[in-house]
């Protein structure tokens, strides 16, 4: 433990998320305090129990406040006194019945309510956990891996609503440090799909992908996608924080290349032994998926994707920041083995 952090405090925006609860134990790991945002102190106690399967006791290292994207309270109590801040929260309305307006204005204003927040209590530096839907968009084939200089083409067609909130919330970050940041400092970590020890039942969707090849799928479609372990991600995040190297830059999180569905599920059936007996073997031919998606709303977003090559360099977080992720395949592993640990295959999870 660094005991020259341990008068430090880092806000951690969004404390019952994924990544959000996988940086806060690698900030507690380096000694930092840290306060944490919550929209109900009433998961305070969920989030302690997640953060002790992950094998820390947080005690009063660890603080919350209440605060709402969606509204200026609380904020400036949370950012007062912090050093640094960890934004990881972001609006997911659900349903069906959810609108652009339901998605890109709370993610955009919400970024520029925890910025303004940050700057008005002089805190030197905010990293902002974008995603790679960011980043890879609306793009044609591209003969090279995604970059960090390349941005979602949001006018053209087929872009998810999810895709553009986070592509414009971290525009809007970026024109706000520039025009109205004075001083303050951002970086961006834009994960691909984030695998890796789930902590309990509330996890991140990108865990349903092997969840579900876990729990029998009939098959895999001919997706392809780049995975990274959230230990990686927490650890880029701790590396995009306190390296001058990272002020201004934007860093894709992978590990690796990117991989298809079937090759993942031959990790699987390979690694997991008998807990992956209903692992499909199956790759699923294209028409099928696009006939299964007329009538299946979950199957709609995955038909863009068919037969794409969606492969991005993590270079950048490695020569600039020394960020060294393990694996892909102990990712994917990992994620098996801690569904399994927390009787969450063959269960219905909670997506974060």
């Amino acid at each position: 433990m660094n005991t020259s952090n341990a008068d430090l405090t880092v806000l951690v925006t969004g404390g019952t998320g994924f990544i959000a609860q996988h940086c806060i134990l690698a900030l507690l790991g380096h000694g930092y305090r840290v306060r944490t945002t919550l929209r109900s102190l009433a998961r305070e106690d969920e989030v302690r129990q997640h953060l002790r399967a992950g094998g820390v006791e947080a005690g009063e290292r660890l603080s919350f406040v209440v605060a709402d994207l969606g509204n200026d309270a609380g904020w400036a109590e949370a950012a007062a006194g912090c050093a640094y801040v960890l934004h990881g929260a972001s609006p997911t309305p659900t349903g069906e019945q959810a609108n652009e307006d339901d998605w890109v204005r709370p993610a955009v204003d919400g970024n520029l309510r925890v910025l303004r927040a940050a700057r008005d209590a002089g805190v030197k530096r905010v990293v902002l956990t974008s995603a790679f839907g960011a980043i890879c968009a609306g793009h044609k084939q591209l003969d090279r891996p995604f970059v960090e200089t390349d941005w979602s083409d949001l006018s053209a067609p087929g872009v998810w609503l999810y895709q553009k909130s986070k592509t414009l919330s971290e525009r809007a970050a970026w024109d706000f440090i520039a025009r109205e940041g004075h001083g303050l400092e951002l970086s961006a970590v834009n994960p691909t799909a984030v695998l890796g020890p789930v902590l309990g039942a509330d996890y991140s969707h990108s865990i349903r992908l092997i969840k579900n090849l876990m729990d029998g799928q009939p098959g895999s479609p001919k997706i392809n996608c780049g995975f990274v372990d959230v230990r990686d991600v927490a650890d880029l995040h701790v590396r995009a924080m306190i390296d001058p190297a990272a002020n201004g830059e934007r860093f894709i999180a992978i590990a690796g290349d990117s991989m298809w569905l079937g090759e993942v599920a031959a990790v699987l059936r390979a690694r997991m032994g008998a807990a992956a007996r209903k692992v499909p073997t199956r790759v699923l031919p294209n028409w099928l998926v696009r006939l299964g998606a007329l009538t299946d709303p979950a199957m709609r977003g995955s038909v863009s994707l068919l037969g794409r090559n969606m492969n991005a360099s993590g270079e950048k977080a490695m020569r600039l920041l020394g960020w060294v992720p393990r694996p892909r395949e102990e990712a994917i592993v990992a994620t098996a083995e801690s569904l399994i640990r927390f009787g969450l295959v063959g269960q219905d999870g909670k997506a974060a």
